[in-house]
């Protein structure tokens, strides 16, 4: 009798060690599920899923991540905050990701932040600028430690942004006054306060300073007030808009040159969509296609072309990065488990498409944003000139000089 219950309690081990094994070896070959929400009908978005999964086709080339594929899950969240936060959950109850790699719109990142808190998943941003997004990791750490700044703050980049205004407006071009010309949303308000604190600091005085509807389909009352006032360049702050005041610009033949941001002109289809309107239109970015930023830019906007027929926006290189980003993570944790992913994304040492890529601390500032600065992402400023974006700036990658077309009076 002590014989057959020491056999049946052996095999009632045995088979209890099998059940538990099951779930753990199943796991290990399911793929590594990163969702990547983006706005895929929108100029700016429609690279993301792109960018992430050419990142996973060489990563599955090569093995894999703990010797599981990696597998890239989208959804079209059609611009809209509520249809990305019904995205984000179903990616994390139903799709059950790992990680999500989210939008270029800040309104969109600042409602699915306090979600990625609540289901305590990762959630990284490849092109959202609100400094609100790195304020809340700041202010609460230990709930929104989830949430990664993947794009560069607003902040960073009006910095950058007058950086460039020194040397190729003040310095060179010797301008003096500026108006500052926004939309009115989440990531250019602190750009605006930065833009009015570091525009004098470079040299130029702010004239006037225009906060318009992202809805705004006539700029001409706009442009005829910034004329009125004279000022030797225009300073953008846009994003949802784009198309429209750069056709009006000069279609009006507004004689003030532009500067700044236009994240619409980073699309490698902003000189069609303008019908050329974009000629002499420069803007900060992180990346072009044909300059090489790191040994990596030119290769992956090679492959993003032969791959789709064009070359990416800018959210195609930062998702490609984060792809790599998230999954150097998960291998140096050795796990899936979010807590153990966000302690290693915190160590993240890599250099992208785009530059060296750190995350601030948790006693930063900007806590889970990437820094920028030498070293770091930096940052350039190109001018479509002749049907291609010409890199200006920083001098030691440009491939041409600051020009503006005939109709742009310059007061110097």
């Amino acid at each position: 009798m002590r014989s057959s219950t020491a056999f049946g309690s052996a095999l009632l081990t045995s088979a209890l060690a099998l059940c538990l094994a099951a779930p753990a070896y199943a796991q290990s070959n399911e793929p590594i599920k990163i969702g990547v929400i983006a706005e895929v009908q929108a100029i700016a978005g429609a690279a993301t899923p792109g960018g992430a999964q050419i990142a996973a086709d060489e990563i599955n080339a090569k093995g894999g991540i703990l010797g599981r594929k990696v597998e890239i899950v989208t959804y079209d969240n059609k611009s809209s905050s509520a249809d990305s936060v019904r995205a984000f959950q179903r990616a994390v109850s139903e799709d059950k990701v790992s990680a999500v790699i989210a939008s270029y719109i800040s309104e969109v990142v600042l409602a699915l932040e306090p979600w990625a808190a609540r289901l305590k998943m990762p959630l990284i941003t490849p092109g959202a600028a609100s400094n609100e997004i790195t304020k809340a990791i700041h202010n609460d750490y230990e709930k929104n430690k989830y949430t990664f700044h993947g794009y560069l703050t607003s902040a960073a980049q009006a910095q950058l942004v007058c950086d460039a205004a020194k040397d190729l407006l003040v310095d060179k071009m010797h301008m003096k006054t500026v108006a500052i010309m926004s939309e009115d949303a989440a990531w250019t308000k602190p750009l605006d306060v930065g833009y009015e604190a570091c525009l004098p600091k470079a040299g130029l005085k702010v004239v006037e300073h225009v906060r318009f509807s992202p809805d705004t389909t006539d700029f001409t009352p706009i442009f005829n007030n910034i004329e009125g006032k004279k000022p030797d360049v225009i300073v953008t702050g846009i994003s949802h808009v784009g198309v429209q005041p750069t056709v009006q610009w000069k279609n009006q033949q507004v004689p003030v040159p532009m500067f700044g941001i236009s994240a619409q002109a980073l699309s490698p289809t902003f000189w069609k969509d303008t019908n050329g309107a974009a000629d002499g239109v420069p803007s900060l970015a992180v990346a072009t296609p044909d300059v090489a930023v790191t040994s990596k830019t030119k290769p992956f906007a090679a492959a993003f072309k032969a791959k789709f027929g064009a070359p990416p926006a800018y959210t195609g290189y930062t998702a490609y990065d984060e792809v790599y980003i998230i999954t150097d993570a998960i291998k140096r944790a050795g796990s899936t488990d979010p807590d153990k992913m966000v302690a290693e994304l915190e160590k993240t040492d890599y250099e992208g498409t785009i530059g060296k890529i750190q995350f601030y601390g948790k006693d930063d500032e900007f806590t889970h944003g990437i820094k920028s600065g030498a070293g770091f992402i930096t940052g350039l400023v190109f001018q479509w000139q002749d049907e291609k974006q010409v890199v200006v700036w920083p001098e030691k990658i440009a491939e041409g000089k600051l020009k503006f077309p005939n109709f742009v009076k310059l007061s110097q």
